[in-house]
């Protein structure tokens, strides 16, 4: 296995720097075996079945990106500098690890001054990144952070243009709950109460999760033999509620599908000690690629992939990696959007 094997040519026309709207007017590539066929996320009514159980992520994106001020006085009188910071994950002291540029013109103990009366002491450096310490906690903190942050945009985004208002309800789920995210479960963006309750009609059911996405989702894969790469863990949560659901879902003969790589990754973990889905409460870093065994996910919706991703390597393993090269390819050709605002697939193995 090379890193190489999960590349491919993708246009610059195909990334998406915005989403459809409606949500659910996004195109839906469905992929059953070796069948291909071009439907929209709103045709899910069609090819979901009574008794199946979509997995949903509820966990909500915080505005993580923020612009700030250095003020430093000395001998030469006031000097200021503008200080960007994204937040990645909290400490288990309830501070906060972060990209912060330029970090070099921070100095540790100095202070960062945001919007709305938000403030941040740069504590240390640790690989490259800074741990702040923010002058208020939990309610007041996420207060104070709706109104001075931006949303995270993913890089191949914010590099085409700034985040703005419309993002704030773009790239959040309709079912967002549990704050602590800095990436979105994109699958599920295509998702609005329209189509829930179309679904909920059809007799299809709904599960929770949790997991927090980290800005590891976007770290690119360095080595060659991508069994070297190392993931980045993200917090997530199963409920003993939500893995009894799913246990009694197949064992009536409904489906299990997460929507989205991340509700996989977790349902995964939570399956991995007992080979059977359990509540489970943690760090997650599972790194899934071809080989891997599957003993929970029946499908999986999903968007389409960054080439030499872990990502590409997660579809590839439960797909099988020829399958998806043609997936990709028809993708391609027939001008899919992709990425995070991208359009969807419905994967159903053989």
């Amino acid at each position: 296995m090379k890193l190489s094997d999960f590349d491919f040519d993708l246009p610059e026309d195909r990334i998406a720097t915005r989403p459809v709207r409606p949500r659910s007017a996004a195109r839906l590539l469905v992929a059953e075996g070796d069948t291909i066929t071009d439907a929209h996320v709103g045709d899910l009514v069609d090819w979901l079945r009574p008794g199946d159980r979509l997995v949903l992520n509820d966990t909500r994106v915080i505005p993580a990106r923020l612009d700030g001020t250095r003020t430093r006085v000395g001998a030469q009188g006031e000097s200021r500098a503008r200080i960007e910071v994204t937040l990645l994950e909290p400490t288990a002291e309830g501070d906060w690890r972060a990209l912060v540029k330029p970090l070099k013109k921070l100095r540790d103990g100095e202070v960062v001054r945001f919007a709305a009366g938000l403030e941040a002491e740069l504590l240390r450096r640790e690989d490259g990144q800074g741990v702040l310490r923010f002058n208020c906690a939990g309610d007041d903190f996420q207060a104070a952070l709706e109104q001075a942050g931006a949303m995270p945009l993913p890089p191949y985004i914010a590099a085409r243009r700034a985040a703005d208002a419309r993002d704030a309800t773009d790239y959040q789920t309709v079912f967002a709950r549990r704050p602590g995210a800095v990436a979105a479960p994109t699958a599920s963006l295509h998702f609005d109460e329209d189509l829930l309750t179309a679904l909920e009609a059809r007799g299809v059911q709904f599960t929770h999760v949790t997991l927090h996405v980290g800005a590891g989702t976007f770290l690119p894969v360095k080595v060659d033999d991508p069994r070297e790469h190392r993931m980045h863990a993200e917090w997530g949560e199963v409920r003993e509620a939500a893995a009894a659901q799913m246990r009694a879902s197949r064992a009536a003969g409904g489906r299990v599908i997460p929507v989205g790589t991340t509700a996989l990754r977790l349902i995964e973990t939570a399956a991995r000690d007992t080979g059977e889905i359990a509540a489970w409460k943690g760090a997650t870093d599972i790194f899934i690629y071809p080989g891997f065994e599957f003993r929970v996910a029946d499908a999986l919706m999903t968007n389409f992939h960054l080439p030499r991703s872990t990502l590409m390597m997660l579809v590839s393993a439960f797909m099988g990696t020829e399958r998806i090269r043609r997936i990709y390819a028809h993708a391609v050709a027939q001008r899919y959007r992709f990425f995070s605002y991208g359009d969807a697939s419905l994967l159903i193995p053989r």
